[in-house]
């Protein structure tokens, strides 16, 4: 196997570990929205997402909602709740 092969397949075995995706992050090799959708297929999908970032929400001290022109978003913590409502309206 080459070197190349060999770290690839490290990587791949790191997201089936929160602590490995979250290295994989950090290290630029995973989005944060690739890691919550692992988190949640990990979980069958029960896992809710931040609406900005992808990071997932676990539990309900850990979710911030706000209504955005009648829709209701959960975010990951006040600072993406403002920043998903500053990106909103300078598309609209």
């Amino acid at each position: 196997m080459k070197k190349d092969e060999i770290g690839e397949s490290e990587d791949i075995e790191k997201v089936y570990s929160e602590e490995g995706r979250d290295s994989l992050v950090e290290n630029d090799a995973m989005e944060p929205w690739e890691q919550g959708f692992m988190e949640g297929a990990e979980d069958d999908g029960q896992g809710a997402k931040c609406r900005r970032c992808g990071k997932i929400l676990l539990g309900p001290d850990s979710i911030v909602e706000k209504e955005i022109d009648g829709t209701v978003y959960r975010f990951c913590s006040e600072e993406c709740a403002e920043k998903f409502e500053e990106d909103l309206h300078k598309k609209s």
